[in-house]
């Protein structure tokens, strides 16, 4: 999105991508993840995403085949794979530090998101589990875990749709922190960029609107709605520690199970900016919507809400990255 504006502002730029093809974190989310929106509602700016032929939500793979098309229809300036280690001040511009030399830039976006920082939280007894943990970033599909027992730890839409993914195969238990809220059956991402856009909108003249989160936090995508009527969607209260062999609650309550899946979130990717030392709240360095309010000269897109309203969605990603990149140009 942010190459998009800047190739039609005529800036000179280039995009530095760790991973071996185009698609980001998209090639690498679980075969059966699809869109909570229509492909009309999920644009990248100037080309909406086409329509996948009989399907309303498009999946994970369509999005890979749209970002791969994009790149090549506006010849974004992409090297691949280049992994930047640092960002440094130097001598009044930007060090770029990667494994493939360093690029020295006037202005610098960072769009790292957060799928390479998976948070795992520790809980007693965890490193002596005998069977298979993975988070989020490992599961791929069920057929490896046909005919075991799995818990599934987390209480928004990851946890919903790995478990309704596993539950036909395997034994599921759902544990969270909380009671799960799940939406209304007709809310999709159509509704919820909706009630967000009224919510910023209402924040901009001072006043107050309910947000998404009054919703609930699990959207009912088709095999979510699936899993609750056959009463697989069923949460139990997280569990104290866990045991060579399972979990176990301070009731004395026991589950026995092969293996755990934590879809408990990820941290924004953010190592390459240590060098700048800038300070940082919530594990943003502080910014004024994109803009770096202790280096000016960095903009950060797509770390959730604090760079920019709906910033961490593809329709979200466009309407950042324009401000950035005004921003950028302007000076």
């Amino acid at each position: 999105a942010a190459g998009y504006f800047l190739r039609r502002a005529g800036a000179p730029f280039v995009i530095l991508d760790a991973e071996d093809r185009p698609g980001g974190a998209w090639q690498h989310y679980w075969d059966s993840l699809h869109l909570f929106s229509p492909a009309a509602h999920s644009p990248l700016p100037g080309w909406p995403m086409p329509r996948q032929p009989g399907v309303e939500y498009p999946s994970a793979g369509h999005v890979v085949d749209y970002l791969t098309a994009y790149e090549g229809r506006y010849e974004l300036p992409v090297r691949r794979p280049v992994t930047v280690h640092a960002v440094r001040d130097d001598d009044g511009a930007l060090a770029v530090e990667t494994d493939h030399g360093t690029w020295r830039a006037g202005h610098v976006i960072s769009a790292t998101g957060s799928w390479r920082r998976p948070h795992r939280p520790r809980v007693p007894g965890g490193e002596d589990f005998a069977g298979r943990q993975l988070h989020t970033v490992d599961y791929r599909r069920p057929d490896p875990f046909a005919g075991q027992r799995v818990v599934v730890v987390g209480g928004g839409n990851s946890a919903a749709q790995i478990l309704a993914d596993l539950a036909p195969v395997a034994e599921t238990t759902w544990c969270t922190l909380r009671p799960p809220r799940l939406m209304p059956d007709d809310v999709d991402g159509r509704v919820l960029f909706d009630v967000a856009t009224q919510r910023a909108a209402a924040r901009r003249h001072g006043q107050e609107a309910d947000g998404v989160g009054g919703l609930g936090d699990i959207v009912m995508v088709p095999s979510v709605r699936a899993a609750r009527d056959r009463g697989a969607l069923v949460a139990h209260p997280m569990f104290d520690r866990v045991t060579p062999d399972g979990i176990a609650w301070e009731d004395g309550s026991f589950v026995a199970c092969d293996a755990i899946i934590w879809c408990t979130g990820f941290v924004p990717d953010l190592a390459h900016l240590a060098p700048l030392g800038l300070p940082t709240e919530g594990g943003l360095p502080r910014t004024e919507v994109t803009r770096c309010l202790d280096e000016p000269r960095l903009h950060l897109l797509g770390y959730g809400d604090r760079t920019g309203f709906a910033s961490a969605t593809l329709i979200g990603a466009g309407r950042t990255a324009k401000g950035a990149v005004a921003e950028i140009t302007r000076g």
